[in-house]
């Protein structure tokens, strides 16, 4: 079907270390405990408490693609709870396509244990059939684009360079995100999980024409509407003005933070 909206999204997480306590049956002991009990390999879904939702909300009109929000709100405003549910929420009143890169082997997954882990009521995420991996109603990239085969995964920092995007920020990844937030540097995690929307959204606009569902003439409209978002409206996110090529460029509007749920 004609998609009228789409969320990119995109979560950074920390590990649960209360929840890690009660799995190994060490509630109560001390967090380094814990930690060398859970060992150094990557923590299980459920244990991973969510420290941000990145989302890009886009809306199909005549021209293409225009840009409604960016933004990630984080525990820096909200609890783990609130962003689970203003997130729900939000898919509940757009009933949009989600688009998003390792989504199903990752970010839905944890997405749907920590609504559990906090008891949210979420129907929102059940309005369309996001947790059906072989539908287009939660678009995985990174599985879809490799034909569902494990061997043909390509990282979204790979594939976004290759086809000529600007990829991750320089020196940043998410093996970096518990320590900064640690660190209370939450907002450079903020703008490093904008940035993986970004690409994913762009990502997403070249494979919508390789499907023939939008001209380059769409295309080119589409990317120069989300550089006027941008330019506009999040210049304070160094990676996304450098990612557009508008570093040399000067800004206008507020610059805000632009709330996308």
């Amino acid at each position: 079907m004609a998609e009228a909206n789409v969320i990119a999204w995109d979560l950074e997480t920390v590990p649960d270390i209360a929840a890690a306590a009660r799995m190994l049956g060490m509630t109560g002991a001390a967090e380094e405990e814990v930690r060398q009990a859970l060992g150094q390999g990557f923590p299980k879904h459920p244990l991973h408490r969510i420290a941000c939702i990145g989302a890009l909300v886009a809306t199909r009109v005549a021209e293409g693609w225009r840009v409604e929000s960016l933004g990630a709100p984080s525990i820096a405003q909200r609890t783990e709870p609130e962003l689970i549910s203003a997130f729900a929420e939000r898919i509940g009143e757009l009933r949009p396509q989600l688009i998003g890169f390792n989504c199903h082997s990752f970010d839905l997954p944890v997405l749907r244990y920590r609504a559990m882990v906090n008891r949210i009521s979420a129907p929102g995420l059940h309005v369309r059939p996001y947790f059906n991996r072989y539908s287009h109603d939660a678009l995985d990239l990174c599985d879809f684009l490799g034909s569902y085969t494990p061997g043909s995964k390509v990282k979204l920092d790979e594939v976004a360079k290759i086809v000529g995007l600007s990829g991750k920020p320089e020196g940043i990844d998410g093996s970096q995100v518990e320590d900064m937030v640690k660190a209370g540097r939450i907002g450079e995690v903020v703008q490093y999980c904008e940035s993986d929307v970004l690409n994913t959204f762009r990502l997403w606009l070249i494979h919508e024409l390789f499907r023939g569902a939008m001209s380059p003439a769409e295309l080119d409209w589409s990317e120069e509407q989300l550089r006027i978002f941008v330019r506009g409206r999040k210049f304070s996110n160094p990676h996304l003005i450098m990612g557009l090529g508008l570093d040399n460029e000067p800004h206008g509007g507020a610059g805000g933070g632009v709330v996308a749920f």
